[in-house]
């Protein structure tokens, strides 16, 4: 499995990233979107049509937790190791949005 993430900074780049994404033949079921803020996350998700981490099992196994540590484990249930998954959650810290998309095709690149 190959995983690709771009961080992003603003909603509408986010956005268009997605249709680029899309436009290159990516299955849009393999296309995520994180952010720190569940509302903007979903609003996102919408706008571009893609997914969002973290189903029933990853949320029955945070309900008690931090969202740092929610996130973190969105981000290895995508794939991603523990020490990328807490380097991702710092970008999120930040404000960033971080677009996944799972089983990326060799050499893709945004």
């Amino acid at each position: 499995m190959s995983l690709f993430y771009k961080e992003f900074t603003n909603d509408e780049e986010v956005v268009n990233a997605i249709g680029s994404i899309k436009t290159k033949g990516v299955n849009e079921d393999t296309i995520y979107v994180v952010t720190h803020d569940d509302d903007r996350t979903k609003r996102i998700a919408d706008n571009a049509d893609a997914n969002t981490p973290g189903g029933f099992k990853t949320k029955a196994k945070n309900i008690f937790s931090k969202k740092g540590d929610e996130l973190r484990d969105q981000f290895k249930d995508l794939g991603f190791t523990a020490s990328e998954a807490e380097s991702l959650e710092e970008k999120l810290d930040e404000g960033k949005v971080i677009v996944v998309v799972k089983d990326a095709p060799a050499g893709f690149t945004l």
